[in-house]
């Protein structure tokens, strides 16, 4: 299924990253949350890959001590930001051979993936055995009152609307999707990063800067209304400290399969009741199965 044009976001990542110094602080947070995940592991690095981190991952894993780091993107002006060795790489399609990493971080880049099951398991086929998968994406609910603003000013427009907000997946399927992938001992989990714009021109000009433009295959390709981006702006929810846009970031680690890595004990194998465990006395009713 194709739902973006990959085309036309290579095209605005080329513009933006002119631009991408603009929303850096948002970006810096969002990859040092992701990478904060590092100091739990025990792990030492020597060879990773920046996917899509635009200029401010790399730098960081290289502060950590990481001698070999790689950084990719689909736009080779958008990669080279992050200076050291730079490839212009598409994420559908991977130019790294096997077992070439030990660790990949992809920091809000993967939303953009048509195929992420396919992006997944080629990714997990690029870490050497024991090697660690981290990934940031905009999760279900991000942007939703811009989502929801747009579309109630097209629909009054228009009397219709077309899609200008990218889809986001759900937390429930992110953990399934690295299993699915092949990933060991997968985790899935969210975090809120508070936004806060004082005009919802501020919100739209930092979604150009980033390179998060619509680049929706189904969106509508005639010049919109004048009047939509006033209309649904005017119907933005406003708080205390301004309008809060939404970032709901899904944090995903996976391992690719060693056979040193935690396995689950198969079923019917324990060697103590739960009841000792928790320090009950187990009862039975007397009844028989079925009785």
């Amino acid at each position: 299924m194709q739902v973006f044009d990959r085309a036309l976001l290579r095209r605005r990542r080329d513009r933006a990253a002119g631009t991408v110094h603009q929303v850096a602080p948002i970006l810096e947070d969002c990859a040092d949350r992701l990478l904060d995940r590092l100091d739990d592991v025990t792990r030492r690095f020597s060879r990773a890959l920046d996917l899509g981190g635009r200029g401010v991952v790399a730098p960081r894993l290289r502060d950590r001590g990481i001698a070999s780091v790689v950084s990719a993107d689909l736009s080779p002006a958008m990669a080279a930001r992050a200076g050291g060795l730079a490839v212009a790489a598409d994420e559908e399609f991977l130019p790294f051979a096997p077992e070439s990493f030990d660790l990949i971080v992809a920091s809000l880049s993967l939303h953009w993936v048509n195929d992420l099951p396919g992006a997944l398991i080629q990714i997990r086929r690029a870490l050497a055995p024991d090697g660690l998968f981290l990934a940031s994406l905009p999760g279900l609910g991000t942007l939703q009152p811009l989502r929801q603003a747009l579309a109630e000013a097209e629909t009054a427009l228009r009397g219709g609307l077309s899609p200008r907000v990218s889809p986001f997946p759900e937390l429930r399927d992110a953990a399934g999707l690295l299993q699915r992938a092949g990933f060991a001992l997968p985790v899935a989990d969210a975090e809120e990063v508070g936004l806060a714009y004082r005009t919802p021109f501020a919100l739209l000009a930092d979604l150009r800067a980033a390179g998060e433009a619509n680049a929706v295959l189904a969106r509508d390709p005639r010049t919109p209304p004048r009047a939509l981006f006033p209309m649904a702006a005017a119907a933005l929810p406003e708080g205390q400290d301004g309008i809060r846009p939404g970032l709901r970031l899904l944090m995903l680690t996976g391992w690719a399969p060693h056979e040193s890595q935690q396995k689950p004990a198969r079923p019917g194998s324990a060697t103590h009741r739960l009841a000792d465990a928790l320090g009950s006395t187990e009862q039975t009713t007397g009844e028989k199965p079925g009785g």
